[in-house]
């Protein structure tokens, strides 16, 4: 078994209550890395771990230590998240480790591309980290082959590419309180990340929003709730309920009606949708917009709707027809139980850390 550290960025208190995607995938994969038998670390900069510089046990083989004193020949395996991540590991000092695995979400390329919403400097900075990824990693985990496709035509092959998509929990908490506001029977929810970092993403993502909202009422209202810029929101149709810790967000899918997902453009290139999971495991009809890599989730879980993408009145159609029909939920959370749930993608790292690290 291997000793793993895991490192994302520098925000405080991002573990404890984790709130946006990014967080929660840091959590899960190293909780069920520890579950496979892992000792694993999460390097933090919370404000207690800097001042008392002690670990704190979150779980079995798993805790939280301090980022800044993080001695990174003491592990096996340095675990990176996302470009951010890899950046956080050069800061501290950490990036020469002969035994990295450096995961991304997004890969971008060498110029702005369609269906990639990053742009100019910021696309070209990504691109950056990408190459020095390349040169120091031992494996590279993208989330889709078309990732890994853009990542050998831009940069060249790489001899430890994983593929490792997103996931939701096996186990959930208990069924709380409702969460909504009085308001229109179908609550129609959007889960997730309004980014303050892609303003051009944000743009076309609330104005889909606006016109969902706009094309269910009065029958229907969209609810978002997560992190990000809700300033392009239409509140006449759309409420904001603002970002809540993980745990508590099951319960704004278990109490809403359906669950949409919207794309930032007319496709996504290489980076998929981690709703769609959670929206099926909490057992909520899904409409999905199409150009996801992970559309088929939706389709053959057997609880939801693809429409073509922009099609925004199709997509309040179904939306209704969603809200109205008796469906099975039961199969589709059986689907992503055998399928997509976090120590489904944990097992791809544990396969690797066998060969390198046997018991």
């Amino acid at each position: 078994m291997a000793k793993i550290v895991t490192v994302y960025n520098t925000q405080r208190g991002a573990i404890s209550t984790p709130r946006d995607m990014a967080h929660i995938r840091w959590l899960k994969i190293s909780e069920a890395l520890a579950r496979g038998g892992h000792q694993v670390d999460m390097a933090s900069a919370e404000l207690g771990l800097r001042i008392t510089g002690r670990p704190v046990e979150m779980a079995p083989n798993l805790r939280r230590v301090p980022l800044a004193r993080v001695n990174w020949d003491e592990y096996d395996v340095v675990k990176t998240l996302f470009h951010q991540g890899f950046e956080t590991l050069e800061r501290f000092g950490g990036s020469r480790h002969s035994f990295l695995i450096a995961k991304l979400g997004s890969v971008v390329g060498p110029t702005d591309m369609a269906g990639i919403y990053f742009y100019g400097e910021q696309r070209a900075r990504l691109f950056e980290i990408q190459r020095a990824i390349h040169e120091k990693a031992r494996y590279v985990t993208v989330l889709s082959e078309p990732a890994r496709a853009l990542w050998e035509k831009t940069i060249g092959r790489h001899a430890g590419f994983l593929l490792v998509p997103g996931a939701a929990d096996a186990e959930l908490p208990p069924r709380g309180s409702d969460p909504y506001p009085v308001g229109p029977p179908i609550r129609c929810v959007f889960s997730g990340n309004l980014y303050d970092v892609q303003p051009e993403a944000t743009r076309v993502l609330s104005d889909k929003l606006n016109a969902l909202g706009a094309r269910l009422a009065p029958r229907g209202r969209v609810y978002v709730f997560g992190p990000g810029d809700r300033s392009q929101l239409d509140r006449r149709f759309v409420t904001h309920l603002g970002a809540v810790p993980y745990r508590s967000s099951w319960d704004h899918m278990h109490f809403a009606t359906v669950g949409v997902v919207v794309s930032a453009g007319t496709f996504m290139h290489n980076n998929e949708s981690t709703k769609i999971y959670h929206y099926l495991r909490a057992g909520l009809p899904t409409v999905s917009e199409s150009g996801f890599p992970n559309d088929d989730v939706v389709r053959e879980s057997g609880l939801g709707y693809v429409v073509e993408n922009g099609d925004m009145d199709e997509m309040a159609r179904l939306v209704i027809d969603a809200a109205e029909r008796r469906w099975d939920r039961e199969v589709a959370q059986r689907y992503i139980l055998e399928r997509h749930t976090w120590d489904r993608r944990a097992q791809v790292y544990r396969d690797v850390l066998q060969q390198h690290f046997p018991a």
